[in-house]
Formats: C-alpha cells, sequence, structure tokens
C-alpha cells in the first residue's frame, strides 16, 4: 500500500485519487498513519462485507438462543465477537 503525507496529499489531490482507484493509499501526518483513501467500490465491498456477516452473526445467535445455547454477554463474549468480524473482514469474506 503507497502512503504520502498529509501535505502531498494536499499537494497532489488528483494524483492521490488516480491511486486510490488502484489500491488504497495512507495518508500520514508527522510520520504516523491518520487515514487510508481507497475507491467508491473498494468501500462498497467492505460494506457489503460487514453486513453479510452481521446477518450471519445474527441468524447465528438466533439459532443457539432457540436451541437453549446461551451466554451472558460480557466482555470477553463481545471481544470474541469483535476478533470473529475482524478475521472474516480479513480474510475478504
Amino acid at each position: 500500500m503507497r502512503s504520502m503525507s498529509a501535505k502531498e496529499a494536499k499537494n497532489r489531490f488528483g494524483e492521490l485519487l488516480m491511486e486510490a482507484q488502484r489500491s488504497p493509499v495512507t495518508i500520514e501526518r508527522n510520520g504516523k498513519p491518520v487515514a487510508v483513501v481507497l475507491s467508491y467500490e473498494e468501500h462498497s465491498e467492505i460494506e457489503r462485507l460487514k453486513l453479510e456477516w452481521l446477518r450471519a452473526a445474527v441468524a447465528e445467535g438466533l439459532a443457539d438462543s432457540e436451541a437453549g445455547r446461551v451466554r451472558r454477554l460480557d466482555d470477553a463474549l463481545v471481544e470474541e465477537i469483535c476478533a470473529r468480524g475482524r478475521s472474516t473482514l480479513d480474510q475478504g469474506g
């Protein structure tokens, strides 16, 4: 993934937009990443994957509940759910 400084992104905005159509571009301020610019299509695909995962997770939870497999919602369970979601997104679905 290409990186550019915030100043470079400002001064070369057209180039940034063209580059983001090919692959995400990290924007850095003071050498630290602060944003990522990506194509609308890639953003839409990420949102679609998140919604698909959420629907599957809700369906799984409902099935578990109907089968009597329930757990108390605590911090550990929330972290487990979030980790599964991150893993799913990292794998692209």
